[in-house]
């Protein structure tokens, strides 16, 4: 029953990730860091190495199942790829009708993170205060970036996912955004929603080369700089609050494979009536704050407050 139970477990955090990625600005890793797998998923990707190849070629399957978590890829991966498959025309659809609601609630959703990453890393020392302003200071540059034209070929679709998979597996990154900034977020979209294998397989190339690199990064400065390595997470997420901003103003166009005319760059904008705008949306914010504390009580139950090292 206990095994069950951590398998639905995973995969509604697995769902939750899949639904997080397909929005710019919410990261994948934040929810696996909410959820209580991230340092599990960390520890399952850093499996795939050399020694892993070698069993597989031999054809030493077993070995290769003791070594690897299949199981919790499977579950995970498979909650994932649901909410992709099911969330990405809904989404696209919610993002015409409703963008404003829409991106209150995402801006609900991470501003709840990083409230529960504070909490679980207080109290800061002065270095600790240095990591979490550095951290905002540049990633609310890095995701002002004007968003590039890049050449729609298959090339550029898996360094465009080698990169975003370095974001997605942090929380508080969003690799969607880093898709817009790069000008695949769209490309990505529609290479799902139409089912264009060659370019999905060209984009998850990139994620396996991406993700089997930079994981093994993100998993030593957190055995080695724990604690100040999660504050400056939680800086990155306060500074990637302007990719979710609610109130935007459409600065480009471009045409989709349907034809449609959809948005292509947009600013942020201050509404002429603030208080009422708020107000208006206020009930948005609270859904994607309550979304929060609502994943974080599919944490297993021997999940421990980080530890301050070094």
């Amino acid at each position: 029953m206990i095994s069950l139970l951590s398998h639905i477990r995973v995969v509604l955090v697995g769902f939750c990730m899949g639904a997080a990625d397909l929005v710019p600005g919410v990261s994948g890793g934040t929810i696996a860091f909410i959820g209580g797998i991230y340092e599990r998923l960390l520890n399952g990707i850093k499996t795939a190495d050399v020694t892993t190849l070698r069993l597989l070629l031999k054809g030493r399957l077993r070995e290769v199942f003791q070594r690897v978590p299949v199981v919790f890829f499977l579950t995970l991966g498979g909650g994932l790829i649901t909410a992709i498959l099911t969330l990405s025309r809904p989404l696209a659809a919610l993002f015409e009708s409703h963008p404003v609601q829409l991106w209150t609630f995402f801006f609900g959703l991470v501003l709840g993170s990083i409230l529960l990453l504070a909490k679980e890393t207080w109290r800061w020392r002065v270095v600790d205060w240095i990591a979490f302003v550095v951290a905002a200071v540049a990633t609310f540059w890095i995701v002002g970036l004007s968003a590039v034209q890049t050449p729609p070929t298959l090339l550029y679709l898996f360094f465009a996912g080698a990169i975003a998979i370095c974001a997605m597996i942090l929380p508080g990154i969003s690799g969607s955004y880093l898709l817009v900034i790069m000008g695949k977020y769209h490309q990505v979209l529609e290479a799902v929603n139409t089912r264009d294998f060659a370019a999905l397989a060209a984009f998850v190339g990139g994620i396996v080369v991406g993700v089997l690199s930079f994981v093994r990064v993100v998993s030593w400065l957190l055995r080695t700089w724990r604690h100040v390595t999660l504050v400056a997470l939680t800086g990155i997420m306060a500074g990637a609050l302007r990719t979710v901003w609610p109130w935007k103003l459409t600065t480009a166009t471009r045409i989709n494979s349907k034809g449609q005319e959809v948005p292509f760059t947009q600013v942020n904008v201050i509404p002429e009536d603030m208080s009422s705008a708020v107000v208006s949306v206020l009930p948005w914010l609270l859904a994607g704050l309550v979304a929060v504390i609502a994943l974080s009580f599919l944490r297993p139950p021997a999940t421990s407050t980080p530890t301050r090292t070094k």
